[in-house]
């Protein structure tokens, strides 16, 4: 695999922060900015996949589906609802 060399202007604290982080994982600074690149990629193809997919869907057909989703049977030991949370207070709340 052929790899590149470029040229990255970070500011101080950008660059401090990602460098104590590479520190702290135990990995190089380089390895770190690979990771992280290679993160965002992946989220940006995920994004892009999910929006072709909405592209193509049909919604009366996956109403069509829910409507009949079930019909006849009865409900599974397991489908029971969960019972209801508790609101969580805020800390400020508190």
């Amino acid at each position: 695999m052929k790899k590149s060399n470029v040229v990255l202007r970070l500011q101080p604290s950008l660059f401090e922060e990602v460098r104590r982080l590479a520190e702290s994982e135990g990995i190089a600074l380089n390895q770190f900015i690979n990771v992280a690149i290679a993160e965002k990629l992946s989220a940006l193809r995920t994004q892009e996949y999910f929006q072709e997919r909405v592209r193509r869907a049909d919604m009366n057909k996956a109403l069509a589906i829910l409507a009949r989703a079930g019909k006849g049977n009865l409900p599974l030991p397991d489908d029971e609802p969960s019972p209801p949370r508790r609101a969580r207070r805020s800390r400020a709340a508190r």
